[in-house]
């Protein structure tokens, strides 16, 4: 076996750019959340359609990750009848050419991620 050389203590100090990623990949609603407010700004209830999977407390917390790490908008109208919106500020709007990519190659791998993921599962106890 190849010797390998360790990784170092300090790959990830707090200070390091990739602390900065606005979001992490392992918050699964991110992303989508992102896609559903390509088409502009959207109220809770609008996004819980196509995220209906989503519980009310974790689509917030979704919700307020992208407004921290400055990529959405929340913007409470004067109005209780228009409610609360979301939008995509223009730093998220510039995250939309990247996600596309991954998009783009989630949807050629799809048929190998599912055969994947299912021999994964067929070999691991439950």
């Amino acid at each position: 076996m190849p010797v390998r050389q360790p990784l170092p203590p300090d790959l990830f100090e707090e200070l390091c750019p990739s602390t900065l990623v606005p979001f992490r990949f392992t918050d699964k609603w991110a992303a989508l959340v992102l896609r559903c407010l390509d088409d502009g700004p959207r109220r809770f209830s609008e996004l819980r359609v196509p995220l209906r999977r989503v519980t009310p407390k974790v689509l917030t917390q979704s919700l307020r990750n992208l407004e921290r790490a400055g990529l959405v908008s929340r913007t409470v109208h004067a109005d209780p009848a228009l409610g609360v919106e979301y939008a995509m500020t223009p730093l998220g709007r510039s995250m939309m050419a990247p996600l596309q990519g991954l998009y783009d190659w989630v949807a050629e791998h799809w048929e190998e991620l599912l055969d994947a993921q299912e021999r994964f599962d067929q070999r691991s106890p439950a």
